[in-house]
This record gives C-alpha cells, sequence and structure tokens, in this order.
C-alpha cells in the first residue's frame, strides 16, 4: 500500500516542476529550457549573453539582439556568431539551426589581429535560413529572407528574397500581396 502511494505522489513533483518551466519557458520546450539553463549558468558555456543560447550554438563578443529575437538563439542549434565588430540584429528576426554570422576576419600576417570593418546590421522581421552565413560589413534591410546555405558577403535593401553562393538577389518580396488587384 505505500509503494502505491509513493508511486502516486512521485508523478506529481514531477508534473507540478515540469508545468512550471512550461509557463516559464515558453515558446521553448521545458526540457530544452533546462538543458540550455545548466549549460549556460553550471558550465559558464555562453555565460557572458543576457538572453538564452542553445547548448550547441557559441557567441562571443559584441552581440545585440531585439526584441523576440532570444528565441531563436534558445532554439537554433549549431549556431556560430560572432561579434568582434559587432552585430545588431533587430526585432523579430529569426535564425535557423547551424547560422554563422562572423564580423571579423583575421589579418593574414598575424592570426591574433582581426581586420577592423563595419559591423553586421541585420533589419526586423528576417529570417536566416539553416546554415546560411553572413560575413563582416554586411548590412541586411528589414523583411530579408536569406535561403538555406547561403553565404552573405554583401548588403541588401529590404524586403529582398537571397539566396546562393554568394547570396544574389532572387526578386523583392511583395508587400502588397494581400491587397486585391483591380482588373
Amino acid at each position: 500500500m505505500l509503494i502505491r502511494f509513493l508511486k502516486t505522489i512521485s508523478h506529481f513533483p514531477r508534473k507540478l516542476i515540469y508545468n512550471l518551466l512550461k509557463k516559464r519557458a515558453h515558446p521553448i520546450d521545458p526540457s530544452l529550457y533546462v538543458l540550455n539553463m545548466i549549460v549556460q549558468r553550471v558550465f559558464r558555456i555562453n555565460s557572458h549573453m543576457p538572453w538564452m543560447v542553445h547548448y550547441t550554438s557559441r557567441v562571443t563578443g559584441d552581440v545585440r539582439i531585439g526584441n523576440n529575437v532570444w528565441t531563436s538563439f534558445a532554439v537554433s542549434g549549431g549556431c556560430y556568431i560572432q561579434g568582434l565588430n559587432g552585430i545588431f540584429i533587430d526585432d523579430d528576426t529569426i535564425l535557423a539551426p547551424g547560422v554563422k554570422i562572423i564580423s571579423a576576419n583575421h589579418d593574414q600576417k598575424n592570426l591574433t589581429n582581426i581586420i577592423p570593418s563595419a559591423p553586421i546590421m541585420i533589419g526586423k522581421r528576417c529570417w536566416i535560413g539553416a546554415n546560411a552565413v553572413i560575413l563582416p560589413g554586411v548590412n541586411l534591410g528589414d523583411g530579408v529572407i536569406v535561403a538555406a546555405g547561403s553565404v552573405v558577403n554583401k548588403s541588401f535593401p529590404s524586403d529582398s528574397v537571397l539566396a546562393g553562393v554568394p547570396a544574389k538577389l532572387i526578386k523583392k518580396s511583395d508587400k502588397n500581396s494581400d491587397t486585391k488587384k483591380s482588373p
């Protein structure tokens, strides 16, 4: 009887803890939330970042993010964000897994030195596809979509769709596609 009672109450704390974490971590799965927190707070990997970073990603240097970008950092694994010359990612931008954003190159004569360049600027509501690479000095306007596997080595204006190695403008997004067209 005692064993049956202990089995029934042993599920209660797990469910309670799971539900509490789910409320706190929304929209991140509670198990991923806990794993990210352990790696970031206990093992001190990416501990200098004030937001949650996926346990398989690395973020270094001066990286600043806007509203709602932290969820992409928390759920997208395998990312490498190197902000030695600075990176700014504006509101509601989504990063897919494996994205690399590199703001500085090394000097060929002395690999311990970095070559100064302009910071990387990524606008609002951009979507950076899986395994895309963004290189130093790039400025992406609002609403830019970067296809998976693309290498972006130059700047593009707002509402661009980019793909390829090196990335090229595929098309401009139609912001007015929801409006009725007159006959």
